[in-house]
C-alpha cells in the first residue's frame, strides 16, 4: 500500500510541476483541521511528508488559522502546537482576522503564483479548492498523509491551454522573465527613478521672483536717475539766478 501511494504522489507532483510549476521545496499551507488529525494520528509531518512526497517540503500557516485556533479553546490546544511550529505566511487580513478556511482560500487566487499546497480535513473548503485550477490538495485518511489527484477543473485547465485557448499563470511568468532580459519590458523601479529625476527642475515660482526683484533694482535706479537730474536742475537753476544778481 505504501508504495503505491508514493507511485501516485509521484505521478500527480509530476502533473503539478510539468503544468503548474510546482517545485521543491514544496510549501505546503495547513489549517487547524489538518493539525488536528495529524496530532489524533501520531503523524510526525515534519518527517513523513517528505518521505512521501520525496523532495524537500515547508510547513507554513497564516496568522488568521492561528488565532481561529487560539479561539477554539483547549480542545485544539495541541492543533495550535503543531501550527505554531510552522512558517507563518502573510496573509491580507492584516486588521481583522478572518475564518481559517477562507484565509487559506485567498492565500491561492489568482493562479496560485505561489505554488501553495492546501491541506485540509474541511469538505467545504476542499470543494472550492477543487473549483480553481493548479491548487494541489492534501489531507489525511485512515491515519495517513494522501495528495489528491487532479481535479476535473484542474484537467480541463490543462486541456484548454494545450490547445492554445488558455496560457497558464506560469507561461505568463516565463515569458514576463524572457522580455525583462531581453530589454523589451522597463523594471518599474527604472521608471519610478526616472519620474523623480525630472521633478528635479528649478522651480518657475523662483524665476518669478527674481524677475519682480529686478523690476525693482530697475525702477530703484530710475528713481536714482530722476534724483540727480532733480539734483542737476537745481544746481543750474542757481548759476542762472548768481549770474542775474551779478548783472543787475
Amino acid at each position: 500500500m505504501k508504495i503505491t501511494r508514493q507511485k501516485h504522489a509521484k505521478k500527480h507532483l509530476g502533473f503539478f510541476r510539468n503544468n503548474f510549476g510546482v517545485r521543491e521545496p514544496y510549501q505546503i499551507l495547513l489549517d487547524g483541521t489538518f493539525c488536528q488529525a495529524a496530532l489524533r494520528g501520531r503523524i510526525q509531518l515534519r518527517e513523513q511528508l517528505p518521505r512521501y512526497l520525496m523532495g524537500e517540503t515547508q510547513l507554513c500557516t497564516t496568522r488568521c488559522v492561528l488565532k481561529e485556533l487560539e479561539t477554539l479553546g483547549k480542545d485544539l490546544y495541541g492543533a495550535k502546537l503543531i501550527a505554531q511550529k510552522c512558517q507563518v505566511r502573510n496573509c491580507p487580513h492584516f486588521k481583522s482576522a478572518v475564518s481559517g478556511s477562507e484565509c487559506l482560500l485567498s492565500m491561492v487566487e489568482e493562479g496560485n503564483p505561489h505554488h501553495y499546497f492546501v491541506a485540509t480535513q474541511d469538505q467545504n473548503l476542499s470543494m472550492k479548492v477543487k473549483k480553481k485550477p493548479g491548487i494541489p490538495l492534501m489531507f489525511i485518511i485512515q491515519n495517513t498523509i494522501v495528495l489528491d489527484k487532479p481535479s476535473p477543473k484542474t484537467i480541463a485547465f490543462v486541456k484548454a491551454v494545450e490547445s492554445g485557448q488558455l496560457v497558464s499563470v506560469h507561461e505568463k511568468q516565463s515569458i514576463k522573465h524572457l522580455k525583462e532580459e531581453q530589454g523589451l519590458v522597463k523594471d518599474p523601479e527604472q521608471r519610478r527613478r526616472k519620474k523623480r529625476k525630472k521633478i528635479k527642475g528649478p522651480n518657475p515660482l523662483s524665476c518669478l521672483k527674481k524677475k519682480k526683484k529686478a523690476t525693482d533694482t530697475n525702477s530703484s535706479a530710475s528713481e536714482k536717475k530722476r534724483k540727480r537730474k532733480r539734483i542737476r536742475n537745481r544746481s543750474t537753476s542757481k548759476v542762472l539766478s548768481e549770474k542775474q544778481n551779478a548783472e543787475g
